[in-house]
């Protein structure tokens, strides 16, 4: 089976988030099954980018309504990534450094699918299966289906996979002109909500829907930014497969961003190790418990309750416990993150930013991570934690239901909390603090956490049977 998977990022290439590790992983193990796994991808200027070997496998010409392009796609030469990486590149619109975040960004993604769809018609054969992602590319199967151009191509099978419904891409019904002459009949398929939302085009229009976990798809039914109604009419032909993390590169006794290595017999020596070095850069405390937090800084995310959170948690529970954060995001959660640094005694530091080193240091040297998500469709980072036998404190929603059980509970290894509030959240630091004093049981914690699976061997077999249903 030849599968597509189209996407805006891509680990180690290019990601902001999650679904750069989804689709930097998932292909790889399906191809180590025995299909044929394609990733492709926007040309960003990065760093990756610079430092690989690239062969030219296709020019083409195009348009985005009266704008003419040329694009071209190149492939990595080496097959570094156990798949075939593709870059698509097009002047003026994908030659950016940075992912996202410009102010066509509307236009730069609208361009790159209609790029990636006009290279397919112009192979020799068609793959099997197309499996989009997010909203950046899930116009893909509606130009599959219903654009003039494309017809040859309408018969691929087509899944659309929703990392996060928060995001939909919409913007005004005026841009459906960029679209390939397509069937205006099928006008409706485009429009949500009186705009054009490639989010919801891609739920009408994809043979079959995913999200990353099962709980998450449910939550979205009552919570989903406006595609409630949608999601229930669809629902017979969306399914929730749990995500995987990569074993290989997430794997404390081979990593190769941190010095001192361990595994499930060796935790406790490990971890003091990596806590040191981590204390020793940031200075903190060794001896008290480490609580960290590592993502984007945004109110998805809870990170606006972080601030009020850790100052309260000082005062209430005395300067018992150490706290670092890394990310970043929203320029006033970033400020007041950063003025608590005046206030530290040895126990708060922060990194504003993203280090992809310095986040697998903390995953081995803290003993806690929060996550305190309003939205968390399935959550890779408590998944890196229970690798790396640090303790996941999480609030109790989408995939972190689905992958953490309290301590409390029989078999449980984590904290879960119920709401995303600055008390509940403190309640769960005490409890992080309280179990840190019981050193046998957080022993036993780890050591529990670290033989759990959560690689991707359950998750493809999901996805291969997924596809062989529509084929």
């Amino acid at each position: 089976m030849e599968i597509i998977h189209v996407s805006a990022e891509c680990y180690p290439v290019a990601k902001a988030g999650g679904l750069g590790d989804v689709v930097g992983a998932l292909p790889k193990y399906q191809r180590e099954l025995g299909h044929i796994a394609k990733v492709v991808m926007p040309m960003y200027r990065t760093k990756f980018l610079r430092e690989n070997q690239w062969e030219v496998v296709h020019k083409g010409y195009t348009h985005l309504h009266n704008y003419w392009f040329n694009y071209t796609v190149i492939k990595e030469a080496t097959n570094k990534l156990g798949f075939d990486l593709y870059l698509v590149d097009i002047y003026g619109l994908l030659d950016r450094e940075k992912i996202y975040g410009y102010p066509d960004d509307t236009e730069r993604f609208f361009s790159f699918q209609i790029a990636v769809v006009d290279w397919l018609a112009a192979w020799s054969h068609q793959p099997e299966v197309v499996h989009v992602h997010d909203h950046h590319t899930a116009l893909i199967p509606f130009m599959l289906k219903y654009c003039y151009a494309y017809q040859k191509l309408q018969g691929i099978a087509t899944v659309l996979t929703i990392h996060n419904a928060q995001y939909q891409g919409q913007t005004g019904m005026e841009k459906t002109v960029y679209l390939p002459d397509w069937d205006i009949w099928k006008r409706g398929l485009l429009e949500w909500g009186g705009a054009l939302n490639p989010l919801a085009c891609g739920i009408r229009s994809a043979w079959k829907v995913t999200t990353v976990s099962p709980t998450y798809l449910q939550e979205m039914r009552y919570s989903a930014a406006g595609l409630e109604a949608l999601l229930e009419y669809e629902k017979g032909k969306c399914s929730g497969i749990l995500n995987g993390i990569d074993t290989v590169v997430w794997n404390p006794a081979t990593d190769g961003y941190i010095e001192h290595h361990y595994s499930v017999d060796t935790v406790e020596e490990g971890k003091k190790k990596n806590k040191e070095e981590l204390c020793r850069r940031y200075g903190l405390d060794p001896a008290k418990p480490l609580i960290t937090f590592i993502g984007r800084l945004v109110v998805d995310k809870g990170a606006d309750l972080l601030p009020q959170t850790i100052e309260e948690s000082f005062y209430y529970l005395g300067r018992r416990m150490n706290f670092f954060i890394l990310g970043s995001g929203v320029a006033g959660i970033e400020g007041h993150l950063q003025s608590i640094r005046e206030m530290s005694r040895g126990d708060y530091n922060t990194f504003i930013g993203y280090d992809e080193g310095l986040s697998h240091l903390i995953y081995a040297g803290a003993d806690f991570i929060l996550m305190p998500s309003r939205v968390e469709p399935c959550g890779l980072n408590q998944l890196y934690a229970l690798r790396y036998g640090t303790v996941p404190v999480v609030r109790d929603t989408g995939g972190l239901h689905d992958t953490v059980i309290d301590y409390g509970d029989p078999g449980g290894y984590g904290i879960r909390f119920l709401h995303a509030t600055v008390g509940d959240m403190t309640h769960g630091i005490w409890r992080s603090v309280e179990l840190f004093q019981q050193q046998e049981r957080l022993r036993e914690t780890r050591a529990r956490m670290m033989q759990l699976d959560f690689s991707w061997e359950a998750s493809v077999t999901a996805y291969l049977e997924l596809y062989q249903q529509m084929l």
